[in-house]
């Protein structure tokens, strides 16, 4: 019938493209570097990238991937994230109690927020804790705002974090004593 010359019918005309594989994390690239060496020749490029990977609800991590290539720097970066996450306390939304994470000359202030605030925070904070899966909290970046080290700042902030019920356990004591 009306068919486009040189165009044969067969297997692919059947195909159908594959949907791409839906993640159950909420995976986000904070940053790509492009590094250079020197060489005899000239210059020699190559990547590192910043990941952030969470699952939205109390759980995140996050890694850097390098490679001669940006794909594959991401992907070195996602997967070493996923393997290195980390469980985060998440109380009403928000952070539990007010600290200050540091690595290196970073500092980030993490603060409890009502309901209806928002996360506000800059964009490598914003990724953390978006994917760790707060909804509601205040952040201030002190300091060095070097993406890779405000990343891991923020970390280990959330790691320091603390519930009061766990608190309460580590003293012996009752949950109603520790907050009178």
């Amino acid at each position: 019938m009306g068919q486009a010359p040189g165009r044969r019918e067969g297997r692919r005309s059947e195909r159908r493209p594959r949907a791409p594989r839906e993640s159950e994390f909420i995976e986000d690239v904070v940053k790509i570097y492009r590094v250079s060496k020197v060489v005899k020749g000239g210059r020699r490029f190559s990547f590192s990238a910043i990941a952030v990977v969470g699952d939205g609800k109390g759980k995140v991590g996050a890694a850097m991937g390098k490679a001669s290539e940006v794909p594959e720097a991401i992907r070195k970066a996602i997967e070493r994230a996923r393997k290195g996450m980390i469980d985060v306390p998440i109380v009403n939304t928000t952070v539990p109690h007010e600290i200050i994470g540091r690595s290196d000359a970073a500092r980030v202030l993490l603060k409890p927020a009502s309901l209806g605030t928002g996360v506000v925070a800059g964009g490598p904070v914003r990724s953390v804790l978006e994917a760790a899966g707060y909804k509601n909290v205040l952040t201030k970046c002190l300091g060095s705002n070097n993406a890779t080290n405000v990343v891991w700042a923020t970390l280990k902030g959330l790691k320091q974090m603390r519930r009061v019920e766990d608190v309460a356990a580590a003293r012996g004591l009752e949950v109603s004593d520790i907050l009178s």
